[in-house]
């Protein structure tokens, strides 16, 4: 009992900002209650004039305290940059309320698509592959046992709403001749967390969702260990994703080694939730594709009442989409599927500038043509955009993918 009345007592300590505003509200409440009773037993129309002013007096001297005293508790846990807190609020209650959002894919082009959505909605979940085998993730994966928490490192940071430094950090590479070469710290930290969670890697996820205040969720497509074969047209195949692209050769199919695994609940549970589902953008062969070697989740998705829609990448990839238009693109994603799990493509159709052309050029990667009209033969809906971003690299803007989605859910959702 005393513990408790010291703590009450605190409050009233020099410096806690808080004594005023407290005394505010309860000189508001006083008038508030002074006013009222006389306004009951006056009986002259005149008097009861000066009652109501006093009634509104200590309604606003409560409004006043009670807002000065939440903005005090407030600063205290959030960065000064905040805004006002009911402009916090109101932007917090409007994204709660936005589209249940499901993005299933991997690598940069999920990171650049959820990092748009954000502005748009919380209900955001990416279903992320675990395939990767190679550089920073790989290693720690044949290190530490773990599943690869590169893609999951991206997919967090671009769902981050905090302070930008924090972004950095989990970004940022060690360099320098040392055993940590190359690790990115999320990278470290995301495995770290799964040997603290006794091996849990959905937990570990969770935590670090906490650490980076994400708006939405990040989710593994399995928690099986797995492992990326491509079967090429000359009879070869190749195992590692790291190694898919290297070999030059058309892919005519990619699997999953082992063969029959099971999705993660978590993915299962959001895909049953979902308004819309995003493919892509990403890597075709080595990152939208391997999740939907699933079986759980491709049933899921055809299941699924909400709306379907495929993006495809502004460029091809060297060693994996050589030569392939919007069409080639989304026919590799049905035969490896079905035919009904996409509604709609979203293609790129702004024209990339020449010097951009022979930078890629020597990467062996050309623009995705745009061949619109056999998707749209094929039975499906084509929404055609200038997507793109042309700062350093040829990729999608994220801004301007998020605001085509938006559109879409506006006109289909």
């Amino acid at each position: 009992m005393l513990t408790k009345i010291k703590r009450i007592i605190k409050w009233l300590y020099p410096g806690m900002k808080v004594k005023r505003w407290i005394l505010l509200t309860g000189g508001g409440l006083l008038l508030f209650g002074y006013g009222w009773a006389r306004l009951i037993f006056d009986e002259f129309l005149v008097i009861k004039f000066f009652d109501a002013f006093i009634i509104l007096v200590g309604i606003g001297m409560i409004i006043a305290g009670i807002k000065k005293l939440m903005k005090s508790f407030i600063t205290v846990f959030l960065p000064e940059r905040e805004r006002e807190l009911v402009d916090i609020m109101y932007r917090k209650r409007q994204l709660e309320k936005g589209t249940k959002i499901i993005a299933i894919g991997g690598g940069t082009g999920l990171s650049t698509l959820l990092q748009g959505l954000k502005s748009f909605t919380n209900n955001i979940t990416a279903i992320v592959t675990v395939a990767d085998d190679g550089g920073s993730s790989g290693r720690l994966r044949e290190q530490f046992d773990v599943l690869p928490p590169g893609d999951i490192r991206n997919c967090l940071v671009a769902l981050a709403d905090a302070e930008p430094l924090m972004q950095n950090l989990f970004q940022f590479r060690f360099e320098g001749d040392t055993e940590f070469k190359g690790h990115s710290f999320g990278n470290i930290f995301l495995t770290a967390m799964t040997k603290l969670t006794g091996g849990d890697f959905e937990k570990a996820i969770e935590q670090s969702s906490k650490v980076l205040a994400i708006r939405g969720r990040v989710v593994p497509a399995t928690l099986e260990r797995v492992t990326l074969e491509a079967s090429y047209f000359d009879g070869s195949k190749t195992l590692g994703e790291a190694k898919i692209p290297s070999k030059g050769e058309p892919i005519k199919r990619i699997s999953l080694r082992p063969a029959m695994i099971r999705a993660s609940s978590s993915a299962l549970k959001a895909i049953e939730e979902a308004e819309l589902i995003i493919l892509g953008p990403g890597s075709l062969y080595t990152s939208v594709i391997p999740n939907l070697l699933i079986q759980d989740i491709v049933d899921n998705i055809i299941k699924s009442h909400a709306f379907k829609i495929y993006t495809c990448n502004v460029m091809t990839q060297g060693g994996e989409t050589d030569g392939y238009t919007a069409f080639d693109h989304l026919k590799a994603l049905i035969n490896h599927t079905n035919k009904k799990i996409v509604d709609a493509c979203v293609v790129n159709n702004a024209k990339i500038p020449e010097h951009f052309l022979n930078k890629y050029r020597e990467k062996q990667s050309f623009p995705v043509i745009a061949d619109s009209q056999k998707i749209r033969e094929a039975g499906y809906l084509v929404v055609e955009e200038d997507l793109v971003n042309f700062t350093d690299f040829v990729r999608h803007d994220s801004k301007k993918l998020a605001k085509t989605i938006v559109n879409i859910i506006a006109n289909y959702v």
